[in-house]
């Protein structure tokens, strides 16, 4: 069977022209900062701050951050500079002593054939995190951060990498042992922007659930790298972080937290991603005729119930047929017959990563043409995120946006609905001046091609939104951006 193809990049839009804000900013006094002083503004958050986009942070994207574009906007109305610990570099990757410890980012090839492949750039980054920069800086993301790591003292401390440091803020830590929010506040704000707690759920999500859901584990300390943060860690983190934002009087806005079911890592490889022709499924029904017949002796043994039977059964037809997972939630049944491992075809209720598009119908071993992955060979459980697992990843990303919204309002502070907007992008779209984005991966405009943060243009649009928020809780008149003239996708 041929490699299976799942996502058609034939048309790919494409802008290379510079940011141009849309409203006229010539007339003097025309704008109004209202109730707000944006002199001195700080970003804090993670990637989705920083500018991070197609699986690395580079240096345009970071020239393109929404709160660099925020801060362009704020000039108009009496903000100041803002600086930004800048890669140096448009590859994007990261060095350590010479050694490369990230990826560079992705851009689309173009074949000869016509054909669109997203692949990583090629070439040696030249940002090596053992050479520090001088700050203070204005946009505190830090790429990978959970909301209690921005509270930890020594996440900076390279002397703690890769263990309990992170290599972007080793970078622009103002001391080896300064926590993130340390240096934002130190700044003394008059105006802040907070985004943060993505990573707290998406790390278990894009890892296919392979982490702990911590609820009820109050010690962030003993948690693992893809393990779901506790509620009320965050909350009380969440608390902390406003308590020292606005400790100097500063207002401010914060966003909530997306649902990962609609970002398109999740939603471009579908459940039933295998076409089969009405003799090669019979072929394979043959195949699993065993197995299937082995859970109806399970089943008189009492060992499973004829509704897992149902659940677990293998059965394929001509069309598109659902992949073969493997499910850790399922009875083992390895004791009584080695050949009843935990399978099942997959859902419309499970999600497949989009890291799972390179290897759907390739061979799990190239010398036996029958281990086609995903049919003979299942999925494992990293492969895919099950309805069990999105429960746990919904159930806390709905009690992290109830603690945001009602901080927001005891703070009496702005706050955007970022999770309305992701729904929009994934119901329809968005319209802009020039055009229409949504989440369709690649083509859609708004999200990079690591398929998780968006692109320049999204981000654009999550500014715009924010503007409009901003002035209408402030009383300010700030001019709002074109999205229209930023960039989507990049082709090499």
């Amino acid at each position: 069977m041929k490699k299976l193809l799942y996502i058609s990049l034939a048309t790919v839009a494409l802008t290379s022209c510079q940011p141009e804000f849309n409203d006229s900013v010539d007339e003097q006094g025309f704008y109004s900062n209202g109730d707000a002083d944006f002199s001195t503004f700080v970003a804090v958050g993670n990637s989705l701050t920083a500018g991070y986009a197609d699986g690395a942070l580079y240096l345009n994207g970071q020239q393109n951050s929404f709160p660099s574009m925020l801060s362009t906007q704020f000039k108009h109305v009496g903000g100041g500079d803002f600086t930004q610990p800048l890669v140096n570099d448009n590859l994007g990757g990261l060095l350590a002593s010479g050694n490369q410890i990230t990826d560079n980012r992705r851009v689309i090839r173009l074949g000869a054939d016509g054909s669109t492949t997203p692949v990583i750039l090629e070439g040696t980054p030249t940002t090596d995190i053992v050479n520090t920069l001088e700050g203070p800086f204005n946009n505190m993301g830090v790429p990978g951060s959970k909301i209690f790591h921005l509270v930890a003292n020594g996440y900076g401390n390279i002397g703690n990498f890769p263990a309990a440091a992170n290599p972007y803020f080793v970078r622009m830590a103002s001391t080896p042992d300064a926590s993130v929010i340390e240096d934002a506040v130190s700044q003394s704000p008059t105006f802040f922007s907070l985004w943060i707690g993505n990573n707290d759920i998406l790390s278990f999500a894009t890892s296919g659930g392979v982490g702990v859901d911590q609820s009820g584990n109050l010690d962030p300390t003993t948690y693992g790298a893809n393990d779901i943060t506790d509620p009320n860690v965050f909350a009380s983190v969440y608390n902390t972080l406003l308590t020292a934002l606005t400790s100097g009087g500063a207002k401010g806005i914060v966003a909530n937290i997306p649902n990962v079911t609609t970002i398109p890592f999740f939603t471009t490889v579908p459940y039933n991603a295998i076409p089969l022709d009405a003799q090669t499924a019979s072929v394979l029904n043959q195949a699993y005729a065993q197995y299937n017949g082995g859970l109806l002796q399970a089943q008189s043994f009492g060992l499973i119930t004829a509704e897992e039977v149902a659940q677990r059964t293998i059965q394929f037809s001509a069309g598109q047929n659902a992949v073969v997972i493997l499910d850790e939630d399922l009875t083992d049944l390895t004791g009584i017959n080695a050949g009843l491992t935990n399978m099942r075809q997959a859902t419309a209720e499970d999600l497949l990563p989009l890291t799972t598009s390179s290897i759907l119908g390739t061979l799990a071993d190239a010398s036996n043409p029958q281990s086609i992955i995903g049919v003979a060979v299942p999925l494992t459980d990293a492969q895919a995120l099950t309805a069990t697992e999105i429960e746990m990843v919904t159930n806390a990303q709905t009690a992290y946006n109830t603690s945001i919204k009602a901080l927001a309002t005891q703070y009496d502070l702005a706050f955007i609905d970022v999770e309305a907007i992701m729904n929009q992008l994934a119901n329809g779209g968005i319209s802009f001046d020039g055009g229409t984005i949504t989440n369709t991966f690649a083509t859609g405009g708004a999200f990079s091609l690591d398929g998780v943060h968006p692109t320049q243009r999204g981000y654009a649009v999550i500014a715009n939104e924010m503007i409009n928020i901003i002035n209408e809780k402030y009383n300010a008149t700030i001019p709002g951006i074109n999205p229209g003239a930023y960039p989507t996708i990049f082709v090499e």
